[in-house]
């Protein structure tokens, strides 16, 4: 019997997994949907037991952005009803960005517009060798507005405003060569890649992967005078965790 959640989540050692769980959608992203994803994470980010969060599609696509009839229902309501429905997706992707666990987005098939977004707003983007990428909003007539912040932090400039204003959907090896994403591994063996990735970064210090996110997100908006200034007190908070005095102590050890 199929499961009729829009969101699966579950934890496996150390692993935190959060699947997109619309196949016969494409995983399309509507409201109810956009708040599972948003508990997912809530519950991963409070967690002990979670030390990496991985993201993927059920079916065959990762994410085909927002469900467009949702969005036509929408399109008839209030300017403030409109606003708050974009928030929504606005604040997963800020949620995303402040969770305290490294995110790994596992993308086949296509990801799209919103989805995409969520692909890229997450912290490493694995992908299979016939993996999709791209923002066709502006082909109906639409903005890809929130998921340019994230788009541009990840591509050139001048890339990053041809695929918006073109619509241009690439290959994995393209996402791969501008920058867009991490890897991308052959289909066949896609998910045992993915599964070893992940296995291998949960046994990083988790209070070291914390800090490393952290600081590394709060120099995106400070200068370097105040960028090296946060990072003495990273460095400083990071060698009185535990992780780091017992990281520390074995390495002594062994020299």
């Amino acid at each position: 019997m199929s499961d009729s959640r829009k969101v699966l989540y579950s934890v496996d050692e150390g692993v935190a997994r959060i699947t997109l769980n619309r196949p016969e959608k494409r995983n399309a992203l509507d409201h109810e949907m956009i708040a599972e994803i948003r508990r997912a994470l809530g519950e991963s980010a409070n967690g002990e037991a979670v030390r990496v969060v991985l993201i993927i599609g059920a079916g065959n696509d990762f994410c085909a952005g927002a469900d467009l009839a949702a969005v036509e229902r929408l399109s008839h309501g209030t300017v403030m009803e409109n606003v708050a429905d974009a928030r929504h997706l606005g604040d997963l992707f800020l949620e995303m960005r402040r969770h305290p666990r490294p995110i790994i987005a596992a993308v086949h098939g296509r990801a799209l517009a919103g989805g995409c977004g969520i692909a890229t707003a997450a912290d490493i983007v694995l992908a299979a060798e016939s993996a999709q990428f791209g923002y066709p909003e502006i082909k109906i007539g639409f903005v890809p507005a929130m998921v340019m912040a994230i788009l541009r932090r990840s591509v050139s400039e001048k890339r990053a405003l041809e695929l918006l204003a073109t619509g241009e959907i690439i290959p994995a090896r393209t996402a791969l060569e501008i920058g867009m994403i991490n890897r991308v591994f052959a289909e066949i063996a896609f998910g045992n890649e993915v599964q070893a990735y992940a296995a291998q970064l949960a046994t990083r210090s988790s209070s070291a992967l914390a800090l490393t996110k952290s600081l590394f997100y709060q120099m995106d908006t400070v200068a370097f005078d105040a960028a090296i200034s946060a990072g003495v007190q990273t460095n400083a908070l990071a060698r009185l965790t535990e992780d780091c005095r017992r990281g520390i102590q074995q390495f002594l050890k062994k020299s």
